[in-house]
C-alpha cells in the first residue's frame, strides 16, 4: 500500500507550536498461526508540544498497537512493516534497542491504564520513581529518593515522606495512577503517551487524573497522546483527534471541527450513539454489527460491512484520507454528503 503522508494541518490546532510527534503511513503485522495480519495500516498523525492528540475508537480498533509502535513495545510477533515515526525530528521506526533504551523516559514518557500491574509489586514507590533519575541522572539513591518525594507531593500524593516506602498494593487507584505519572514524566520527556488513563477509576477521580494530566502538560509543554474510546474525554481534554477503525484513520482534524462537522459515518455514528437529552424507555442509538477481524478486512473500505451509506465504490476501492476542510481529512468516498448532512439517511448517495 502507498503511504499517504499526512500533512501538518492548517487550523488552530497545532498553529504556531512544534510538531513533537509526526507519524506517516504506519504499518504494523502480526504473526498468527493463520498467518501475518495487518493490524495497523496506513496510520499517519501528528501532536504538537502543549497539545492534546486523542486517538479515539471502539476496543480493537488498532489504538493502542500504534501507540505501541511508537514506545517500541510491539510484542515479539509484532513488527513495524512501514512507514515513518518521528519524534522531535528523530526517526523511531527501526531504532535499536540501545537507542530505545535512551530515549525511554528523559523524551517520551507513557502511562499505562492498568497501574498495579505496571508498577512492580516488591519494590517501594519511591525505588521505583527514582531509578530514572538513578539511571539516567547518575544521582545516588538518597538524592533519588528526594527526587521522587518531590514528584510525589507535584502530582497531589499527600505526606509523600511518609509514604514515599510504601509498596504500590498500600495505595488506592488513583494514587496509584499518580504514581505512574510521576515515573512517566520524571525526566522531563516531550512526549507523553497515556493509554486509557482512567480505566477502572471513579469519576470523581477520573476527572482528578485528567486535571493532573493538563496541568503537567501545560507546565512542561509535553505534547500528549491520549488513547481513549470515551468521547467525552476526548471533548474535555483534546485539542485534535484521530479516529481509528479497523486498524486505518477514519478521520483526523481538531476536536471542534471533527465533532461539530463529523464527516465520516463512523465518526458521526459514534457522536450519535452518546445519549443526549434521552428519556426512560427511549430508543438509544447505536453502531450495528461489530469491527471485522483482522484477518477478514474487507477490500475497498473497512467499515462497509457497518456503514449505511456503503454503495458499489466502497466495495471495491478503499478510500483515501483527503481534506474535506482545512486540517480535517477524512477517508470516506461521500465525506462531503456527510458533512453537510444531519443524518446518515440525509447523506444517502
Amino acid at each position: 500500500m502507498t503511504m499517504t503522508a499526512l500533512p501538518h494541518t492548517d487550523s488552530t490546532t497545532g498553529k504556531g507550536r512544534q510538531a513533537v510527534l509526526d507519524v506517516e503511513g504506519l504499518d504494523v503485522d502480526i504473526r498468527t498461526p493463520q498467518g501475518t495480519v495487518r493490524a495497523v495500516s496506513d496510520a499517519g498523525f501528528t501532536a504538537y508540544a502543549g497539545q492534546t492528540m486523542a486517538l479515539l475508537g471502539e476496543s480493537g480498533c488498532g489504538k493502542s498497537m500504534t501507540a505501541k509502535a511508537v514506545a517500541g513495545l510491539l510484542d515479539p510477533i509484532a513488527h513495524i512493516a512501514g512507514g515513518t515515526i518521528r519524534l522531535n525530528g528523530r526517526e523511531l521506526a527501526g531504532l535499536a534497542e540501545r537507542d530505545r533504551l535512551k530515549i525511554a523516559g528523559t523524551e517520551l514518557g507513557i502511562v499505562f491504564q492498568d497501574a498495579l500491574t505496571a508498577l512492580n509489586p516488591v519494590y517501594p514507590v519511591g525505588v521505583q520513581i527514582g531509578e530514572s533519575f538513578r539511571i539516567h541522572r547518575g544521582m545516588n539513591r538518597k538524592r533519588a529518593r528526594a527526587e521522587a518525594i518531590a514528584l510525589m507531593g507535584r502530582v497531589g500524593i499527600p505526606e509523600p515522606e511518609s509514604r514515599v516506602d510504601a509498596y504500590p498494593h498500600q495505595f488506592s487507584g488513583g494514587m496509584r495512577q499518580r504514581i505512574l505519572i510521576a515515573m512517566a514524566v520524571a525526566l522531563g520527556p516531550r512526549l507523553l503517551i497515556a493509554d486509557e488513563p482512567t480505566t477502572a477509576l471513579d469519576v470523581t477521580v477520573q476527572a482528578q487524573i485528567m486535571e493532573l494530566l493538563r496541568r503537567l502538560r501545560t507546565e512542561e509543554d509535553m505534547a500528549v497522546v491520549l488513547i481513549t474510546h470515551d468521547l467525552a474525554v476526548v471533548a474535555e481534554e483534546a485539542d485534535a483527534v484521530t479516529v481509528m477503525y479497523a486498524g486505518t484513520v477514519a478521520e483526523t482534524g481538531s476536536v471542534d471541527q471533527v465533532f461539530a462537522r463529523p464527516a465520516h459515518p463512523y465518526t458521526r455514528g459514534l457522536l450519535d450513539s452518546v445519549p443526549v437529552n434521552a428519556e426512560r424507555g427511549s430508543q438509544l442509538s447505536s453502531i450495528a454489527g461489530s469491527p471485522p477481524e483482522l484477518k477478514d478486512i474487507p477490500a475497498g473500505c473497512v467499515y462497509q460491512d457497518r456503514c449505511p451509506l456503503a454503495s458499489a465504490i466502497c466495495r471495491v476501492e478503499r478510500p483515501a484520507l483527503r481534506e474535506v476542510a482545512p486540517g480535517q481529512h477524512a477517508a470516506c468516498h461521500f465525506a462531503d454528503q456527510v458533512q453537510d448532512s444531519t443524518t446518515l439517511q440525509e447523506a444517502r448517495p
